[in-house]
Protein backbone atom coordinates (compact mmCIF):
# COMPACT_ATOMS: atom_id res chain seq x y z
CA UNK A 1 0.00 0.00 0.00
CA UNK A 2 1.23 3.41 -0.89
CA UNK A 3 0.43 6.09 2.05
CA UNK A 4 1.81 9.01 0.23
CA UNK A 5 3.29 9.17 -2.65
CA UNK A 6 4.38 12.70 -4.64
CA UNK A 7 5.63 11.58 -8.15
CA UNK A 8 7.41 14.04 -10.80
CA UNK A 9 5.40 16.84 -8.73
CA UNK A 10 6.07 19.79 -10.42
CA UNK A 11 4.64 23.25 -10.66
CA UNK A 12 5.52 26.36 -13.05
CA UNK A 13 4.60 30.07 -12.73
CA UNK A 14 5.75 31.47 -15.86
CA UNK A 15 9.38 30.94 -16.35
CA UNK A 16 10.03 30.29 -12.75
CA UNK A 17 10.23 26.46 -11.46
CA UNK A 18 8.69 26.66 -8.30
CA UNK A 19 8.75 23.04 -7.47
CA UNK A 20 10.62 20.91 -10.43
CA UNK A 21 10.21 16.98 -10.34
CA UNK A 22 10.28 16.49 -7.15
CA UNK A 23 9.64 12.76 -6.16
CA UNK A 24 9.00 11.24 -2.81
CA UNK A 25 7.02 9.04 -0.81
CA UNK A 26 6.28 8.80 3.12
CA UNK A 27 5.23 5.39 5.29
CA UNK A 28 2.26 5.31 7.43
CA UNK A 29 3.66 6.41 11.14
CA UNK A 30 6.05 8.35 9.61
CA UNK A 31 7.57 11.61 11.03
CA UNK A 32 9.11 13.32 7.71
CA UNK A 33 10.63 16.56 7.49
CA UNK A 34 11.11 19.13 4.25
CA UNK A 35 13.89 21.39 4.99
CA UNK A 36 15.88 24.06 2.59
CA UNK A 37 16.40 27.61 1.90
CA UNK A 38 13.51 30.36 1.58
CA UNK A 39 12.38 29.74 -1.88
CA UNK A 40 13.04 26.61 -1.80
CA UNK A 41 9.80 25.41 -2.95
CA UNK A 42 8.71 23.82 0.55
CA UNK A 43 5.32 25.90 0.82
CA UNK A 44 4.27 25.30 -2.62
CA UNK A 45 4.72 21.58 -2.09
CA UNK A 46 2.26 21.86 0.52
CA UNK A 47 -0.14 24.03 -1.29
CA UNK A 48 0.03 21.68 -3.98
CA UNK A 49 -1.07 18.60 -1.62
CA UNK A 50 -3.89 21.10 -0.19
CA UNK A 51 -4.92 21.09 -3.74
CA UNK A 52 -4.49 25.28 -3.14
CA UNK A 53 -2.56 25.02 -6.33
CA UNK A 54 -3.04 22.84 -9.49
CA UNK A 55 0.34 21.01 -10.43
CA UNK A 56 1.44 21.82 -13.80
CA UNK A 57 3.25 17.92 -13.98
CA UNK A 58 3.33 15.39 -11.16
CA UNK A 59 1.08 12.84 -9.76
CA UNK A 60 0.11 12.87 -5.82
CA UNK A 61 -1.05 9.26 -4.19
CA UNK A 62 -2.52 9.43 -1.19
CA UNK A 63 -3.72 6.15 0.24
CA UNK A 64 -3.76 4.21 -3.26
CA UNK A 65 -6.19 6.92 -4.13
CA UNK A 66 -4.76 9.43 -6.63
CA UNK A 67 -5.85 12.68 -5.20
CA UNK A 68 -4.09 15.24 -7.83
CA UNK A 69 -7.56 16.08 -9.01
CA UNK A 70 -9.17 16.21 -5.99
CA UNK A 71 -11.35 19.52 -4.99
CA UNK A 72 -9.54 21.45 -2.52
CA UNK A 73 -12.46 21.23 -0.20
CA UNK A 74 -12.59 17.68 -0.09
CA UNK A 75 -9.04 17.20 1.01
CA UNK A 76 -10.10 17.36 4.74
CA UNK A 77 -12.69 14.34 4.07
CA UNK A 78 -10.00 12.86 2.54
CA UNK A 79 -7.95 12.93 5.91
CA UNK A 80 -5.36 15.57 5.34
CA UNK A 81 -4.84 18.69 7.39
CA UNK A 82 -2.38 21.96 7.75
CA UNK A 83 -1.46 24.29 9.50
CA UNK A 84 -0.05 27.34 7.81
CA UNK A 85 3.17 29.49 8.51
CA UNK A 86 0.79 32.56 9.64
CA UNK A 87 -2.02 31.33 11.73
CA UNK A 88 -4.92 31.66 10.77
CA UNK A 89 -7.27 31.74 13.31
CA UNK A 90 -11.19 33.88 14.09
CA UNK A 91 -9.42 36.52 16.36
CA UNK A 92 -12.90 37.21 17.35
CA UNK A 93 -14.13 33.43 17.97
CA UNK A 94 -13.23 31.67 21.32
CA UNK A 95 -10.55 28.34 21.49
CA UNK A 96 -13.63 26.37 21.78
CA UNK A 97 -15.40 27.84 18.36
CA UNK A 98 -11.99 27.70 16.66
CA UNK A 99 -11.63 23.96 17.14
CA UNK A 100 -15.14 23.52 16.58
CA UNK A 101 -14.45 24.72 13.11
CA UNK A 102 -12.34 21.48 12.68
CA UNK A 103 -15.35 19.37 12.69
CA UNK A 104 -16.50 20.94 9.76
CA UNK A 105 -15.80 17.85 7.55
CA UNK A 106 -17.22 15.53 9.66
CA UNK A 107 -20.67 17.45 9.76
CA UNK A 108 -23.99 15.59 7.91
CA UNK A 109 -27.55 16.22 7.99
CA UNK A 110 -29.83 18.23 5.81
CA UNK A 111 -30.90 21.77 6.02
CA UNK A 112 -34.09 21.16 7.36
CA UNK A 113 -32.64 19.55 10.33
CA UNK A 114 -30.34 21.78 10.90
CA UNK A 115 -32.86 24.60 10.63
CA UNK A 116 -35.04 23.17 13.08
CA UNK A 117 -31.94 21.58 15.15
CA UNK A 118 -34.08 18.06 15.19
CA UNK A 119 -33.00 15.37 17.64
CA UNK A 120 -30.31 14.08 14.90
CA UNK A 121 -28.78 17.13 15.07
CA UNK A 122 -28.42 17.67 18.78
CA UNK A 123 -26.96 13.98 19.22
CA UNK A 124 -24.52 14.87 16.17
CA UNK A 125 -23.15 18.56 17.62
CA UNK A 126 -22.65 16.36 20.89
CA UNK A 127 -20.25 14.07 19.33
CA UNK A 128 -18.75 16.91 17.51
CA UNK A 129 -18.24 18.84 21.29
CA UNK A 130 -16.89 15.03 22.55
CA UNK A 131 -14.43 14.77 19.92
CA UNK A 132 -12.62 18.91 20.34
CA UNK A 133 -13.17 18.38 24.15
CA UNK A 134 -10.60 15.21 23.85
CA UNK A 135 -8.44 17.46 21.40
CA UNK A 136 -8.25 20.36 24.05
CA UNK A 137 -7.63 18.07 26.96
CA UNK A 138 -4.37 16.27 24.54
CA UNK A 139 -2.88 19.62 23.95
CA UNK A 140 -3.70 21.47 27.49
CA UNK A 141 -5.74 23.85 26.45
CA UNK A 142 -8.35 23.90 28.91
CA UNK A 143 -7.60 27.35 30.49
CA UNK A 144 -7.84 29.06 27.35
CA UNK A 145 -11.40 27.16 26.28
CA UNK A 146 -13.42 30.04 26.60
CA UNK A 147 -10.96 32.65 25.38
CA UNK A 148 -11.07 35.28 22.12
CA UNK A 149 -7.96 33.94 20.08
CA UNK A 150 -7.27 37.86 19.84
CA UNK A 151 -6.38 37.61 23.68
CA UNK A 152 -4.13 35.01 23.77
CA UNK A 153 -0.44 34.46 23.49
CA UNK A 154 1.22 33.78 20.42
CA UNK A 155 2.31 30.58 21.35
CA UNK A 156 -0.87 29.87 22.71
CA UNK A 157 -2.49 30.39 19.61
CA UNK A 158 -0.30 27.90 17.79
CA UNK A 159 -1.15 25.41 19.51
CA UNK A 160 -4.62 25.63 18.95
CA UNK A 161 -4.36 26.02 15.09
CA UNK A 162 -2.27 22.75 15.32
CA UNK A 163 -5.76 21.10 17.58
CA UNK A 164 -8.09 22.99 15.02
CA UNK A 165 -6.00 20.37 12.26
CA UNK A 166 -6.70 17.69 14.76
CA UNK A 167 -10.20 18.31 15.27
CA UNK A 168 -10.79 16.82 11.61
CA UNK A 169 -9.35 13.45 12.52
CA UNK A 170 -6.44 13.65 9.82
CA UNK A 171 -4.68 10.38 9.02
CA UNK A 172 -1.76 12.85 7.68
CA UNK A 173 -0.93 16.16 8.96
CA UNK A 174 0.91 18.73 7.29
CA UNK A 175 2.51 20.87 9.56
CA UNK A 176 4.16 24.25 7.71
CA UNK A 177 7.05 25.82 9.92
CA UNK A 178 5.48 24.73 13.59
CA UNK A 179 8.11 26.24 15.12
CA UNK A 180 7.66 29.58 13.67
CA UNK A 181 7.44 32.53 15.96
CA UNK A 182 8.23 30.20 19.01
CA UNK A 183 10.70 30.53 21.99
CA UNK A 184 13.10 28.26 22.94
CA UNK A 185 10.66 26.42 25.86
CA UNK A 186 7.76 26.82 23.34
CA UNK A 187 9.56 24.79 20.36
CA UNK A 188 10.43 22.02 22.97
CA UNK A 189 6.61 21.97 23.90
CA UNK A 190 5.79 21.50 20.27
CA UNK A 191 8.72 18.85 19.94
CA UNK A 192 6.55 16.79 22.23
CA UNK A 193 3.04 17.24 20.91
CA UNK A 194 4.53 16.30 17.34
CA UNK A 195 6.12 12.86 18.73
CA UNK A 196 2.75 12.59 20.47
CA UNK A 197 0.34 13.22 17.75
CA UNK A 198 2.81 10.54 15.54
CA UNK A 199 2.79 7.70 18.94
CA UNK A 200 -0.56 8.18 20.55
CA UNK A 201 -2.94 9.55 17.93
CA UNK A 202 -1.30 7.56 15.55
CA UNK A 203 -1.20 10.08 13.13
CA UNK A 204 1.46 10.93 10.44
CA UNK A 205 3.41 13.96 9.84
CA UNK A 206 4.75 15.93 7.04
CA UNK A 207 6.45 19.17 8.23
CA UNK A 208 8.17 21.89 6.60
CA UNK A 209 10.66 23.35 9.04
CA UNK A 210 13.71 25.46 9.37
CA UNK A 211 14.45 24.87 12.91
CA UNK A 212 17.43 22.49 12.86
CA UNK A 213 17.18 21.11 16.82
CA UNK A 214 13.64 20.30 15.76
CA UNK A 215 13.70 18.76 12.84
CA UNK A 216 16.81 16.37 14.79
CA UNK A 217 14.46 15.70 17.75
CA UNK A 218 11.44 14.44 16.01
CA UNK A 219 12.04 13.35 12.18
CA UNK A 220 13.00 10.04 11.00
CA UNK A 221 13.66 11.54 7.35
CA UNK A 222 14.33 14.38 5.86
CA UNK A 223 14.07 15.89 2.53
CA UNK A 224 16.09 18.71 1.31
CA UNK A 225 15.33 20.93 -1.28
CA UNK A 226 16.53 24.09 -3.10
CA UNK A 227 15.52 26.20 -6.21
CA UNK A 228 12.50 23.15 -6.45
CA UNK A 229 14.90 20.60 -7.01
CA UNK A 230 15.73 17.22 -4.40
CA UNK A 231 19.00 18.03 -3.23
CA UNK A 232 18.90 14.91 -0.74
CA UNK A 233 16.75 12.52 1.33
CA UNK A 234 17.96 10.46 4.48
CA UNK A 235 18.08 10.72 7.61
CA UNK A 236 18.61 14.01 9.47
CA UNK A 237 22.30 13.94 10.48
CA UNK A 238 22.85 12.35 6.96
CA UNK A 239 21.37 15.14 5.07
CA UNK A 240 23.08 17.60 7.22
CA UNK A 241 26.39 16.64 6.57
CA UNK A 242 25.59 16.74 2.59
CA UNK A 243 27.90 18.69 0.71
CA UNK A 244 25.35 20.02 -1.59
CA UNK A 245 22.90 20.94 1.40
CA UNK A 246 25.93 22.92 3.57
CA UNK A 247 26.49 24.74 0.05
CA UNK A 248 22.57 25.43 -0.14
CA UNK A 249 22.59 27.15 3.22
CA UNK A 250 25.94 28.65 3.47
CA UNK A 251 26.68 29.43 0.18
CA UNK A 252 29.52 28.79 -2.57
Amino acid sequence: MTFFKADKLAIHFGGVKAVDGVDFEIAEGEIFTIIGPNGAGKTTIFNLISRIYEPTEGQLIFNDEDITNTAPHLIAGRGIARTFQNIELFEQATVLQNLLIGRHAHRSGNLLANIFFLPSTRRAELAHREEVEKVIEFLDLARYRDQRIANLPYGVRKVVELGRALCTEPKLLLLDEPSSGLNVEETSDMAFWIKDIRDLLGITVLMVEHDMSLVNRVSDRVLALNYGRVLTLGSPSEVQSNEEVIRAYLGG
